[in-house]
């Protein structure tokens, strides 16, 4: 399968990159996973988004979801040969209203998920962790059915019990990764220490961090996780518009 960045800022987007969205493909199929804003922008570089197949939301904070409403529009509106009439998008019913607004006449229909659920979507199967977050949200597991490679994304989270097992032997894991290690006070996002000790003690292949803070220098962030892994050769930033093969 390819993962394509889409955005990887939290919060709000700036100096030209989005938040939070992936572009996973995989024999023909394809997923947006969040759309954060920029990420449509980003997307039609890639993809007609009338091509999409499904999109997952992992939570619905404004990062992750801000450009679901103008690719409702854009499915109304665009000319163009879709994919499929009706484009389904996944998202929790734990916030009726917000999943409510996933349906859109005639466009988009909201689809439900929960911990319980293993959905079947395409080339891959897709699982689900609730995490630590001030609205509920959910860490992703997707694996390719044909050829056994995981790719999970911790979402928006702190670190918790179970978490590690959650994404064990990812072959590409993303993780919310805001602050620097000596952060206080209440955190609802992974530090950089944690951030490591979650790729090693979960025996993941490769790391990108993402979630990433506007005002903090990145080089530096990347390099704090580094310091606090054993593998940090295999840890990496993430970069706008680029194709990684998991």
């Amino acid at each position: 399968m390819k993962l394509t960045i889409l955005g990887y800022y939290g919060g709000f987007p700036t100096d030209g990159v989005g938040t939070t969205g992936y572009l996973l493909q995989s024999e023909g199929f394809n997923l947006l996973l969040d759309a954060g804003s920029g990420t449509l922008l980003e997307l039609e570089k890639h993809l007609d988004p009338l091509q999409l197949d499904a999109v997952l939301l992992t939570h619905y904070h404004h990062d992750h979801t801000a450009d679901v409403g103008v690719l409702q529009y854009l499915w109304q509106l665009k000319q163009g040969s879709k994919k499929q009439d009706i484009l389904p998008i996944y998202g929790h019913f734990q916030d009726p209203l917000n999943f409510g607004a996933l349906s859109w006449p005639d466009s988009t229909i909201g689809k439900a998920y929960s911990t319980d659920t293993e959905l079947n979507l395409g080339p891959f199967k897709v699982t689900f962790c609730k995490t630590v977050h001030p609205v509920p949200a959910f860490a992703v597991r997707i694996q390719e059915k044909s050829t056994g490679k995981i790719f999970s994304f911790t979402s928006d989270t702190t670190y918790f019990d179970g978490l590690v097992n959650f994404v064990k032997n990812s072959d590409l894991l993303i993780t919310d990764t805001n602050f620097l290690s000596d952060k206080e006070g209440t955190r609802w996002h992974l530090t950089t220490k944690e951030t490591a000790q979650l790729f090693d003690d979960s025996k993941s292949r490769k790391l990108i961090i993402s979630h990433l803070p506007t005002q903090i220098n990145l080089e530096n962030l990347l390099d704090e996780t580094k310091k606090f892994s054993r593998r940090e050769s295999l840890i990496q930033l993430p970069e706008l518009g680029k194709e990684y093969l998991v």
